[in-house]
């Protein structure tokens, strides 16, 4: 997903943008960067890959970094791109970090180049930079409101962004708003900053004023904010965010990410209740199922265990990395099992979400039933993921989805029309969790429901983006 941060103040603000940045990396394990700025002048962003170590360890040890000063500046956690990059656009001369997915690179880019557009980056996928992509589209406007339109209606997917100029801080929110930019004001003083996870301020004396809206777009100088175009369309907020990617420490639009967790753990507990199912205890697949394990517990006053243990905090989130070679690696090496808590008795087991399922399907397997456990129930706490996400860069075919290859070895062939499997009531859906369950080896498998998981987020339902489980989304452009 990438997470951006951009701080304006009166007085030096490295500190601010390298811990906020910081703040983010559980949204990216590809790259970060930074870019600081005087009054005057950018300094030259400072890069690094951050897949073999944190963005922290990378940055402290750079030498040309400690050197750098500015009073503005923009930071990222990049899921995919190098970023930020500095380009010289007609309108002058921007520094350009974004979070988002353009589904539609390939074609924008080529129409680009046969205008006469050069690309100087591309990605380790040998795609363009789709940072590049967005700053070249917004160059097509006549001034820089225009070119922002002009590239939100060429892209396919979404894009929030951060241009720092000369003449101050731009922060622009993805169209649909389907990622987050909270604004906050430091509780003394006049920097400002604007950020995707409020998280990333709370230990620096900055204070919320509000998230932008979607489509909106704002000015941030020392001291002032000026909004250079109001907000457009509903919000499409991912609603994943709550699921799995957001911090738990982190809110979106008033509502806290743990908050809902632990509800949604109490409507799985008060589900297991009504249908009999209890255990010795309830335990979270660490680290995103573990709040919905304490909701679980706090509702079912089952003792709350932690039979499987995170080894330590220098592995990153098993679901970011592109490739399911290092994804399964990481599963395999960060949690081990305490045989003595599993051996004999009955586990509730909270998971946030069973995406492409391999990690899980290893995990139960390899390490959890070969502990001998009595009965394994295995709660995620969402829906079953049917469709790909346009919008970012998480899922890309259906053929990866854990859901979609179940069902195919129910019905021996790939399905266009899954929608008698959006209702958990149906014939169609209980084989397919039949399967599952089998498949996954476990004694009972039981889905969050969507109306239960949209209602705990106490957002509208029509604010929320769905589509990875109804594969129902307004248009992207």
């Amino acid at each position: 997903m990438s997470g951006i941060v951009g701080v304006v103040s009166g007085e030096d603000c490295k500190d601010d943008i390298f811990y906020m940045t910081d703040y983010h990396s559980h949204l990216g394990t590809k790259f970060g960067g930074l870019v600081l700025s005087d009054d005057e002048k950018l300094v030259e962003p400072r890069i690094h890959s951050i897949e073999t170590a944190p963005f922290r360890t990378k940055f402290i040890e750079d030498r040309k970094f400690r050197e750098m000063h500015g009073n503005k500046a923009i930071g990222v956690i990049s899921d995919c791109d190098a970023q930020p990059l500095v380009m010289g656009l007609k309108f002058g001369q921007y520094a350009l970090c974004g979070a988002g997915f353009v589904d539609n690179c390939g074609e924008l880019s080529e129409k680009l180049r046969s205008q006469g557009v050069v690309f100087s980056h591309t990605s380790e996928r040998g795609e363009i930079n789709q940072i590049e992509l967005v700053g070249n589209l917004i160059n097509q406007g006549a001034d820089l409101e225009d070119g922002v339109d002009f590239m939100f209606n060429q892209i396919r997917g979404s894009m929030s962004l951060l241009l720092l100029g000369k003449e101050g801080l731009y922060a622009v929110r993805d169209k649909y708003g389907r990622t987050p930019l909270a604004l906050a004001r430091r509780k003394r003083g006049s920097a400002r900053c604007v950020v995707s996870e409020t998280c990333s301020f709370k230990n620096l004396e900055f204070a919320i004023e509000r998230f932008l809206g979607p489509g909106e777009m704002i000015l941030l100088t020392e001291g002032k904010e000026q909004q250079i175009k109001s907000s457009g369309l509903a919000s499409q907020l991912c609603t994943f965010l709550y699921v799995y990617t957001g911090n738990p420490a982190a809110e979106y639009h008033g509502v806290s990410v743990k908050d809902f967790r632990l509800r949604s753990g109490r409507v799985m507990a008060k589900r297991d209740k009504k249908e009999g199912i209890s255990g010795h205890y309830v335990a979270g697949i660490p680290d995103s199922g573990s709040d919905y394990a304490k909701g679980h517990s706090n509702e079912s006053h089952t003792a709350l265990e932690e039979p499987i243990v995170k080894y330590t905090a220098t592995w990153q989130r098993s679901y970011m990395p592109p490739d399911q070679k290092t994804r399964d690696e990481i599963a395999l090496y960060k949690l081990i099992i305490i045989d003595s808590l599993i051996r004999g008795r009955v586990g509730i087991l909270t998971e946030d979400s069973i995406v492409r399922g391999t990690q899980l399907r290893k995990l139960l397997k390899n390490k959890v039933l070969p502990a001998n456990p009595k009965e394994i129930h295995m709660r995620p706490a969402c829906p079953p993921l049917l469709f790909n996400c346009p919008y970012l860069l998480s899922t890309r075919t259906l053929d990866e989805l854990f859901a979609r290859r179940v069902i195919k070895s129910v019905t021996g062939e790939d399905l266009r029309d899954v929608e008698p499997y959006l209702d958990q009531n149906s014939r169609e859906f209980r084989r397919f969790l039949d399967a599952a369950t089998r498949k996954l080896g476990v004694t009972t498998l039981r889905y969050q429901e969507l109306g239960d998981m949209i209602r705990e987020t106490r957002q509208p339902e029509n604010s929320l983006c769905t589509s990875c489980w109804t594969g129902r989304a307004i248009p992207s452009n």
